[in-house]
């Protein structure tokens, strides 16, 4: 067995034949002894007048970053395998994020398996420059300056294509990035990351939120992050998050449709107590002593970020939340459909069904092909107002 593919304490001290490259705006298709090779401007370009490196030369960060042009999309990495990317590192300058759409294909498939905005990917929708949290956890974490990383394995047999589209209509992006991957066999039991993004706002009245569905394959879910909008006053985490196994549900119809259909004799396999306790905390995330909300981040829970009225322009209060389902994947043999409902309270100690923003992003591993997602939404419809 090649210990390359999968890296932890237990295996950290084998060998591998594994093959490291990385791809870099300077080694843009990862080739060996393909770095620091970027050429500067010819002599009588204006722009060698102005570069960092005209008095050094080849060698010396000469092409660090990458601009995309309003409404382009960049190839981030295209790589052939076999193979596995192993951690992803970028950030970004001057292109909101919910902007910046990333998508991953593999082999030869011209749908994405992976699709959402960049910093819901990063588990950071509420990030920005100038409105930073840091996230410290084992598979995503969010670094001083706004750097994005990611630690998700995501193994590929034929091709591992990434893109990044700018959907700004005025600005150009300048994008730092580096993709670290190993070149070797893949084994046959190894499945493909997805990630999918969803967003309502507002929730409709009485209605469940859908965070996956229309699953179709053998696999395994692997986390949730969700970045919640408070429409209304009062605690808003009393719902159930809702896993639906292959044949919870009947097949062809969605997750919700066959909830409203059959109400309460639709049931799940696994079903919680909590959207606070889904996500590893307890009684409102609160901090007793000084009577607010509490962030936290661990390894594979948190609420990293906290988003609080300001008095002006900021009126409701958000919340970035997340779930790493490693050390307790959650299997399926055919499809998975995943649900929370939005709930808080009114008087007299009733249930409230809640209409809040929420938008969320599923990680999960399965088997190809991928089933198409549903249409991501338009600039209007993702941005955060």
């Amino acid at each position: 067995m090649d210990h390359g593919l999968y890296n932890s304490l237990e295996n950290l001290a084998m060998l591998s034949n594994a093959e490291s490259r990385t791809i870099t705006s300077e080694n843009p298709d990862g080739s060996r002894r393909g770095g620091g090779r970027a050429e500067l401007p010819k002599s009588g370009d204006p722009a060698l007048d102005t570069h960092c490196s005209r008095e050094l030369g080849r060698g010396w960060k000469v092409r660090p970053n990458q601009q995309v042009g309003s409404g382009e999309t960049f190839t981030v990495a295209d790589i052939e395998g076999p193979g596995c990317v192993q951690s992803i590192w970028m950030t970004t300058a001057h292109v909101r994020y919910r902007d910046l759409i990333l998508r991953v294909y593999y082999d030869d498939q011209s749908i994405p398996s992976i699709e959402c905005p960049l910093g819901d990917f990063f588990a950071s929708a509420f990030t920005r420059t100038d409105l930073y949290a840091p996230l410290n956890s084992q598979m995503v974490c969010l670094n001083p300056g706004c750097a994005f990383n990611c630690y998700w394995p995501m193994p590929f047999r034929g091709r591992f294509r990434m893109t990044l589209e700018n959907r700004d209509p005025r600005n150009a992006l300048t994008l730092f990035y580096q993709v670290n991957y190993s070149l070797q066999p893949v084994p046959e039991d190894a499945a493909y990351l997805h990630a999918q993004f969803r967003r309502v706002n507002p929730v409709p009245e009485g209605k469940v939120y859908t965070i996956l569905d229309g699953v179709v394959g053998r696999g395994h879910y692997v986390g949730t992050y969700m970045a919640w909008g408070v429409n209304s006053g009062g605690w808003w985490g009393e719902g159930e998050v809702k896993f639906y196994l292959d044949d919870d549900l009947p097949a062809g119809r969605s997750v919700a449709d066959s909830v409203a259909e059959h109400g309460g004799d639709c049931f799940p396999t696994i079903c919680g107590t909590g959207t606070e306790d889904y996500f590893c905390g307890s009684y409102n995330f609160e901090d007793k002593e000084k009577k607010c909300y509490q962030e936290f981040s661990t390894p594979y829970a948190g609420m990293p970020h906290v988003v609080r009225p300001d008095g002006l322009y900021s009126s409701q209060m958000r919340f970035s939340l997340y779930r790493w389902h490693v050390p307790d994947p959650i299997r399926f043999k055919e499809r998975i459909a995943v649900t929370v409902q939005a709930l808080g309270w009114r008087s007299e100690w009733r249930y409230h069904p809640l209409q809040d923003d929420l938008a969320s992003v599923a990680f999960w591993y399965q088997t190809l092909p991928t089933a198409p997602f549903p249409p991501l939404l338009g600039r209007d419809g993702l941005e955060i107002i």
